[in-house]
């Protein structure tokens, strides 16, 4: 019997909807919210007001767009008759901004009940390690997987799709969180990190020197570089006014330099100790085309077969809730409908 699932991701700013088919996405389609760019982040009460407005139209589009995938009509009736056919409900229970998190749960719940079909409960930071399983080539268990996002940066040991273990994380600051804050010091718009990556490769790396933590094992720290960073510009800037306008590119791609050889390290540093040489990047800030070309060119070096996703799955998206929830419905594992999300969540 064929499984299809209908997942939805609504931890943040991006409202998500995923049609999966026995292990095969069939749509992943996300609305982003640009009324955050004003105030220089994530407004939570206003995230959780768009997605209010957002995931119906989101929902259909999935799909509608399921549907034109499978070649099939895209009418109402078909689309009724999709929704009929799905086995179970997703959704993203933690972590995220709980605002948020409970427009797409209550969602989920509702919709699980009125097909009367089983509900699934998604570990947002698994499903973005499992976004390595969407498209071919995909890595075999055992492989480690980098996450880094602008909440987390982890090293996480995948034994099975369902047997994930962090191994490594930050004490502080994530590396996501690194990159905006940066941006934010050298007065760039929010999102600043895409912004960094951007202006970066025009720049030197090498023109300035930050420094990298001396953490032990396998964890990582970002609050010193943040702060090293800070009192470089008011240095610099304190003898010369222009110098972030005049030295903007070598300052990012510096900058940028930095946080990746301080995830890289970290991550040669796994696979010796693990002996595992099939190595895998998630989440927002594995979209950085740096820590992509970083990644496939140490992976050369030490003979590694390395995995990036797609850009479309490294940001916040459905297809892997979608993914995840699937090889959970492979173990029976659902949720009550009585269930609630949160902000934290351990693993």
């Amino acid at each position: 019997m064929s499984i299809t699932i209908l997942a939805i991701e609504s931890s943040c700013d991006e409202t998500a909807a995923a049609i999966c088919r026995d292990g095969v996405i069939l749509s992943n389609f996300i609305a982003n919210q640009t009324v955050h760019e004003q105030y220089g982040g994530v407004v939570p009460e206003l995230a959780s007001r768009a997605h209010m407005q957002n995931i119906v139209p989101v929902v259909y589009a999935a799909l509608q767009k399921a549907n034109q995938q499978s070649g099939e009509p895209t009418d109402e009736s078909s689309i009724h008759n999709l929704l009929q056919s799905v086995n179970a409900i997703a959704f993203t229970q933690a972590p995220g901004l709980i605002g948020s998190l409970l427009v797409g749960a209550q969602f989920a719940k509702s919709l699980a009940l009125a097909l009367n079909v089983p509900l699934i409960a998604v570990h947002h930071m698994q499903a973005h390690v499992l976004a390595n399983l969407i498209e071919d080539p995909k890595p075999e268990f055992p492989f480690l997987c980098l996450t880094v996002s602008g909440g987390h940066t982890q090293i996480v040991l995948c034994e099975s799709p369902l047997s994930l273990k962090v191994i490594g994380e930050t004490m502080d600051d994530a590396a996501g969180e690194a990159f905006d804050k940066s941006a934010k010091l050298l007065g760039l718009p929010y999102p600043g990190g895409p912004l960094i990556d951007k202006y970066a490769q025009t720049g030197d790396p090498n023109r300035f020197k930050f420094p990298e933590p001396q953490i032990p094992g396998l964890n990582f720290s970002f609050s010193g570089l943040k702060t090293a960073i800070l009192y470089f510009l008011q240095e610099n800037t304190a003898n010369h006014p222009k110098f972030i306008e005049e030295n903007l590119a070598d300052i990012c791609a510096s900058i940028q330099h930095r946080i990746i050889s301080i995830l890289l390290n970290k991550v040669k540093a796994a696979a010796r100790t693990t002996g595992i040489d099939q190595i895998c990047i998630a989440g927002g800030v594995s979209a950085n085309s740096g820590l992509r070309k970083a990644l496939t060119e140490m992976g050369q070096k030490h003979n590694w077969r390395t995995f990036i996703p797609a850009f479309q799955y490294c940001t916040d998206n459905a297809a892997m809730i979608a993914m995840t929830a699937y090889y959970k419905y492979l173990e029976n594992d659902f949720t009550e409908l009585s269930s609630s999300p949160t902000a934290r969540a351990e693993w």
